[in-house]
């Protein structure tokens, strides 16, 4: 199968990688509208064709599929323009910026009969398969509560890079540069890690802040207004309760991705942090006493691999472009429900004890 990537910036590199390494697969070319960067990206990869002109290099009758890792608010864009030509799809999360975009998306897929994938990358996690198996299976009885986090600290961490000299974090500060903040950007990625085992949410309430960051929340033409942290209190259709939260701002922590599901017969809990083959669980007798025990997870492969599978079997694994536009349906709940803001005030005596160094 030979694979073209549209997109040169960093999470295109590591699909290039990913790509590159398995077998049956051949990464051809590369497209961006900054022929130089696509040039150089070629360069680096050992990826043979450059192209600065997306629909030439779709006009290629020798490119089977394209993975698109474009900016977010071009995904629409991009990924339509790769469906009309024929071209089986992974896409970058999350799908598109808004609900009609991404079930526009969907539908045109759906209707062009190629295969369509969007990468959310956490399901390669063999801990998060083995938590759906076990919440399916029925071990943990009836579910009643779920919390789920995601946890960056890029804001106040260099491990990273500087944020605040990099375009490649500054756009992510700027909802004029195309970005909906931390909901939008890794949002969508706790949404599915909390859901993808336990079932779809059906009911949110969502609290949005962006913290002062800058003299003027302005660096260069960046104005940093996009939110960068997301508290969502979720009701989840088989009626358990849960809450999800994303931010920046979790100092002590890179990237750090953990569930808890709690039912009436056992609980479990995911942290990638610390191992993405292990999960662990209180069931049975175990209940009583709190006693949890570490199970390992069987391996599961990529999406990258599941991918190549789908397009070489003819039927379309998950998580695809319909997937995508559900849980941009659940994003977009989050911006109304913070935009209808709810919440009640309370009086400067409200609190009864001042908080002292």
């Amino acid at each position: 199968m030979r694979l073209a990537i549209i997109g040169a910036g960093s999470m295109a590199g590591e699909h290039a990688r990913h790509f590159r390494s398995l077998d049956g697969v051949e990464v051809v070319a590369v497209c961006d509208m900054d022929g130089d960067r696509a040039r150089a990206f070629a360069e680096r990869h050992g990826i043979p064709d450059a192209h600065a002109d997306l629909g030439a290099m779709l006009a290629r009758d020798d490119i089977q599929a394209v993975s698109n890792a474009t900016p977010d608010g071009v995904h629409k864009a991009t990924s339509l323009a790769a469906i009309a030509a024929g071209k089986h799809i992974l896409c970058e999360k999350p799908l598109a910026t808004n609900e009609a975009d991404a079930r526009e998306m969907a539908a045109a897929a759906q209707e062009a009969g190629v295969i369509n994938m969007i990468n959310l990358s956490y399901r390669d996690a063999p801990a998060i398969q083995h938590a759906r198996e076990l919440v399916a299976s029925g071990a943990l009885g009836r579910v009643m509560h779920v919390d789920a986090s995601y946890r960056q600290s890029w804001l106040v961490s260099h491990a990273w890079g500087r944020w605040d000299q990099d375009s490649q974090w500054l756009w992510r500060l700027s909802e004029g540069h195309g970005s909906k903040g931390v909901l939008g950007d890794v949002g969508v990625h706790i949404l599915d890690f909390a859901s993808f085992p336990v079932g779809d949410i059906s009911a949110v309430n969502c609290r949005l802040k962006c913290f002062d960051k800058a003299p003027g929340n302005r660096i260069d033409d960046y104005v940093l207004d996009a939110n960068d942290t997301a508290l969502m209190q979720v009701e989840f259709a088989g009626g358990a309760l849960g809450t999800l939260q994303a931010t920046r701002w979790a100092t002590g922590h890179h990237n750090a991705l953990t569930l808890s599901v709690h039912g009436d017969r056992g609980a479990l809990r995911v942290d990638l942090d610390a191992a993405k083959d292990k999960l662990q669980v209180c069931l049975g007798e175990d209940v009583h006493p709190a006693r949890w025990t570490t199970l390992e997870s069987p391996a599961t492969p990529s999406i990258y691999r599941r991918f190549v599978d789908s397009i070489a079997s003819g039927v379309n694994d998950q998580p695809d472009f319909a997937r995508g536009a559900a849980l941009q349906k659940v994003l977009d709940a989050c911006f109304l429900s913070h935009a209808e803001d709810r919440s009640q005030a309370l009086a400067e005596d409200g609190m009864a004890e001042p908080v002292t160094a």
